[in-house]
């Protein structure tokens, strides 16, 4: 996927107002409407042009763009590339750095599917993509609050106890020459103890405010739990390498197995084979019913830094005279 500049589309600078970024917009499009133009990637062009003006246009979406943008031009994101349309850096492709959205509110149900978007456009704004258009409802009439969307990044242990957190959102606004400036907020959020990723937490009435008599709208956050170094989560199954000598999976051993809510005793049975999963039931994240947790067994090989352990691999290796570990694969 390819780095879209959306601004350069546009031929505006990334500091244009609102009504500099409609003005180049209406421009190009008259240009390039398929009906009307004589140019020959017109169609191509035009579908471009209305693209980056839907990404600008609105004030949510231009300041998520804008912190992906600064992220591409100093090489931060995780596909640095030239700041130009289908442009890269080095060859490799461009794509989101990991959790950059957390902490973005926006408002607005989101996109209802239909529009055709490139595949760069869905993947900063995927279904917020066609929220509302800012406009505010009518204050003599009473109409609820729209509801709010944010996503909050956190590791795997607090997605195992749980607990309260404050939790910092930013939301753009647009100021009165249509700049967008970014307004904070802090919440108190409790994280129920096994959330999973992905899961949304509700909080009630902290979502646009209503008018008239009418309720406010609601927030609603969506867990994104971080890669951890060790554990890998697969819906509520946890798998963590177990670490093994040879002589351990050989001959079977008791072990401790740290787990993120404490360390267990495991039994290895003799010959375990690197790669065999052993089953710790209702040991994964917790739920109802809970995971499962999965050891999977890596053989570790100690150091023949010293004449001592080369010469204990040599008396292992005399021992087996006949064994050949690459006969399955012989041709």
């Amino acid at each position: 996927m390819d780095f879209k500049d959306y601004y350069k589309t546009l031929g505006v600078a990334s500091t244009a107002s609102a009504d500099e970024i409609k003005r180049a917009y209406r421009k190009l499009a008259r240009k390039y409407h398929p009906d009307v133009s004589k140019e020959p990637d017109a169609e191509a062009r035009f579908k471009d042009v209305a693209e980056a003006n839907e990404a600008l246009c609105d004030v949510e979406r231009r300041a998520a763009y804008d912190t992906i943008a600064d992220d591409h031009r100093s090489g931060r994101s995780s596909g640095p590339g030239s700041h130009q349309n289908g442009s890269r850096r080095g060859g490799q492709p461009f794509s989101p750095p990991p959790g950059w959205d957390s902490g973005f509110e926006f408002s607005g149900s989101g996109s209802d599917g239909e529009s055709d978007h490139s595949d760069f456009f869905e993947s900063l704004f995927g279904r917020r993509a066609a929220g509302g258009d800012g406009a505010q409802p009518r204050a003599a009439r009473a109409r609820p609050g729209g509801d709010h969307h944010a996503k909050i990044r956190i590791d795997l242990v607090e997605a195992w106890r749980g607990g309260t957190r404050s939790v910092s959102l930013r939301a753009p606004v647009a100021d009165a020459q249509g700049h967008v400036l970014m307004q904070e907020r802090q919440l108190e959020v409790n994280i129920p103890k096994g959330v999973r990723n992905g899961q949304h937490l509700r909080l009630a009435g902290q979502g646009s405010a209503g008018t008239g008599d009418a309720p406010a709208g609601d927030l609603f956050l969506e867990i994104e739990i971080a890669p951890h170094a060790r554990f890998r989560l697969d819906g509520r199954d946890l798998f963590v390498d177990l670490p093994l000598a040879p002589w351990e999976a050989a001959l079977g051993a008791t072990v401790q197995l740290a787990l993120p809510d404490g360390s267990v005793e495991l039994t290895v049975p003799p010959n375990a084979k690197p790669g065999r999963q052993l089953r710790l039931k209702g040991k994964g994240l917790p739920g109802t019913p809970p995971g499962d947790a999965y050891a999977v067994l890596v053989l570790a090989l100690p150091a023949t830094d010293s004449p001592e352990a080369q010469q204990a691999w040599r008396t292992l290796a005399e021992g087996y005279p006949d064994f050949n570990p690459r006969a399955a694969t012989a041709g």
